[in-house]
């Protein structure tokens, strides 16, 4: 970290501590205006661990029977975070039940005995508002059996976070960190008695992030789906919370719904869940559904394009691609060099996926995910389609720098199915190549047929192209063409080298097929997900070559083997993560 950026971020420091202790000092109790219900999915499973002492915080994975989360999650980073931001009480809150609310309880007033002087790592915009969120749903089930002492503290000091959040706000990163604190002040100021004043400014002020934030497509910056299903959550939230109260909502603010919402319908897979892109996962299961509900917009029918992706469907499969540039920036912070890449689910069951952010398992493999041989489509051998801005670069260290900046996407109806063209320009400056796939996905959704082009488009690329042809010994440009399976899905390579049989759970079979004469392997993979104590293994299918001349052209075919009657049922269980983590 640069200088600058240090004392940037220490006067950030000082100034978050010093407004924590004036809003403690201001703070004074404010009971719940009345009971409010729960709104935030916890995870039984999860809770159940916890309290057999096995932590998930953060992606660290923890073992420390009779061990209060303070203890283990003391140190700076993501797992101290997640402690921070109270995240598990959603999960003890979802389990229920005398030794969940006990566990509960404790960790939350031992939090307010260290904290409750405007002191501690948890006094940051985006750790209070997820924790003030959490208070005010779940204060029933922490305060019940506690005396009149515990809940005049309890209270205390949830309305003097409520007025950090009102001042502190701006400060928070712009955009999902920004519309978390706000929402809260908005759900909190009309949860609670004699705090209604905060909510006006807070729901005017939300209504301009909502502008900023969420594009005309209904789309964030970032890219990143789950952050998209996050900020609608809560816009959910803020506009059920003013109905309530008879507040009216701003305009925008419902209009960022309705934008927001056909959007997430065309990241939404056949199984609900999300695409895995730039940083986002595919979210708890069954969150998706309840926050498109939750909107009323049930009739809104998504498009075949959001936020730069596009989606194509038949019977019961999905594909969803990445068909835009990276985000560039600040928003490219978690952004993927992913361009032209999908993912394909078969009714509830992932087939091919992208290895996904390994934001939570440390540095290294975050920045694996990120690169292209992490992600379903072409890439050239050693350099992804768009780089990282190197260490030693101050505020950019870790942004998307070069990449892709002409990516085009055309759709066409094929009469039994759906043709989408796509191309982007990422390796052009540097080997005057330009990346083309065409995806023809049949109306059944039983058979996807691809092929990927490597070609100069110009005399100014041919000529760049035989720069690093010499380069090479005139030994040609490798490339490989990746497809990562979900772990669930089971790959066995025929006899013959030419074919890969892949196995569903469901039932289903599907065969992946490449251009005859062309290297076929089944190598090793990782998927990653937040939530997992650890990467799990799994493998890819991987076509791979040379391109000698100025166009390569490389061809292959996914399709089932047999029918899926329309009524069967798939009931087979998802793996849970304790099963099988690499």
């Amino acid at each position: 970290m640069a200088r600058g950026e240090r004392w940037a971020a220490h006067w950030a420091r000082f100034l978050d501590r010093r407004a924590a202790r004036r809003a403690v000092r201001r703070g004074r109790p404010a009971p719940l205006v009345g009971i409010p219900e729960p709104r935030l999915l916890g995870r039984v499973d999860q809770g159940r661990r916890m309290l057999e002492g096995r932590f998930l915080l953060g992606g660290a994975a923890i073992e420390a029977p009779g061990a209060a989360i303070w203890d283990v999650a003391a140190e700076e980073g993501p797992a101290r975070d997640a402690a921070q931001g109270f995240l598990w009480l959603d999960d003890l809150a979802a389990l229920g039940g005398e030794a969940a609310r006990g566990r509960a309880q404790d960790w939350t007033f031992r939090w307010i005995d260290a904290a409750g002087r405007g002191r501690g790592p948890g006094w940051t915009v985006p750790l209070t508002a997820r924790r003030v969120i959490r208070w005010i749903d779940h204060a029933p089930f922490l305060l019940q059996g506690r005396g009149a002492e515990d809940e005049a503290r309890f209270f205390r000091l949830l309305v003097a976070q409520v007025h950090f959040l009102a001042q502190r706000w701006p400060a928070g990163p712009a955009g999902l960190p920004r519309i978390e604190a706000l929402a809260a002040i908005v759900y909190a100021g009309l949860a609670l008695q004699g705090q209604d004043g905060m909510a006006g400014p807070a729901l005017a002020a939300l209504a301009q992030e909502s502008m900023r934030q969420v594009d005309a497509g209904g789309g964030l910056a970032s890219r990143n789906p789950e952050d998209l299903l996050q900020v609608l959550t809560l816009l959910n939230r803020a506009v059920l919370a003013a109905a309530e109260a008879d507040r009216a909502v701003p305009e925008p603010v419902t209009a960022a719904i309705h934008r927001i919402v056909p959007a997430l319908r065309t990241l939404r897979h056949s199984d609900g869940a999300l695409a895995r892109f730039h940083g986002g996962g595919r979210g708890n299961e069954g969150r998706l559904d309840h926050a498109l509900a939750a909107a009323g917009r049930r009739g809104a029918r998504a498009e075949a394009a959001a936020m730069g992706f596009r989606r194509l469907s038949g019977g019961r499969t999905t594909l969803i691609v990445d068909a835009a540039p990276p985000p560039i920036g600040l928003a490219s912070a978690e952004g993927h060099a992913s361009t032209l890449a999908f993912e394909l689910t078969s009714a509830r069951r992932p087939l091919i996926v992208n290895c996904g952010s390994g934001r939570t398992f440390g540095r290294d493999w975050r920045r694996a995910g990120r690169a292209t041989p992490s992600h379903s489509t072409l890439g050239i051998d050693g350099v992804s389609s768009a780089r990282l801005a190197p260490e030693g670069t101050g505020n950019a260290a870790g942004w998307l720098a070069e990449g892709p900046g002409r990516v085009q996407a055309v759709s066409s109806d094929l009469g039994d199915g759906t043709r989408l063209e796509l191309s982007h320009d990422g390796w052009r400056g540097s080997h005057g190549l330009t990346h083309a796939r065409t995806l023809d996905l049949g109306s059944d959704g039983r058979a996807l047929v691809g092929e990927d082009i490597l070609t100069t488009l110009s005399d100014a690329d041919a000529q760049r192209f035989d720069r690093v042809m010499q380069k090479t010994g005139m030994q040609g440009i490798a490339f490989s063409i990746r497809f990562h399976l979900h772990p669930d899905v089971e790959a066995e390579l025929d006899t013959g080298g030419a074919a890969v049989l892949l196995h569903l759970v469901s039932g289903e079979d599907w065969l992946f097929q490449g251009e005859p004469g062309a290297r076929l392997t089944l190598e090793r993979s990782v998927y990653l997900e937040s939530g997992r104590p650890r990467p799990r293994a799994t493998q890819q299918v991987v076509l791979s070559g040379r391109t000698l001349a100025y166009a390569t052209r490389m061809r292959w075919s996914l399709a089932k083997t047999h029918d899926t009657p329309d009524a069967v049922r798939d009931t087979a269980p998802m793996t849970t993560w304790d099963e099988d983590d690499a």
